[in-house]
């Protein structure tokens, strides 16, 4: 069989699965949300009023397609290109609490579980929210 997930584009997948998190009230973005830069890298905080729920579906999708992933190593996925004035620009890694937070969220839901050793993984809950959404958007074509 064909992965869906793969085959949808990864924005409109994103968004798909950020609304149902967003209506399932499966995770909730904590007082500080807005707040907050989502790396050292960034001058401002989001503009999206929704973008903690977009975080959770885009690491949800990274999961599923880098299999077990650690907190260090989802940093990477969400840094950027660190300019300090006058320095040369530097990549820079993208906030540890916002994605410990988050993925902390989505293991209460029932969408991650932890391997030990390894990172975190989708449970087969996780998985069926991905798949359902990309079908879905798949027969809209």
């Amino acid at each position: 069989m064909v992965d869906v997930v793969r085959s949808v584009e990864a924005e409109k997948l994103i968004n798909r699965v950020a609304a149902y998190l967003k209506t399932n009230q499966a995770v909730k973005p904590p007082a500080w949300a807005m707040f907050v830069k989502t790396s050292v890298a960034r001058q401002e905080p989001p503009r999206n009023p929704d973008w903690w729920f977009v975080r959770a579906a885009s690491i949800l999708r990274k999961l599923y397609l880098h299999g077990p992933l650690g907190v260090s190593r989802m940093r990477k996925f969400y840094g950027g290109r660190h300019r300090g004035h006058m320095k040369p620009p530097h990549f820079a890694k993208g906030s540890g609490a916002i994605v410990r937070k988050i993925l902390q969220q989505l293991e209460s839901a029932g969408l991650v579980s932890t391997q030990p050793r390894k990172g975190r993984m989708l449970t087969p809950s996780g998985v069926k929210v991905l798949e359902q959404a990309a079908k879905s958007l798949q027969a809209k074509k």
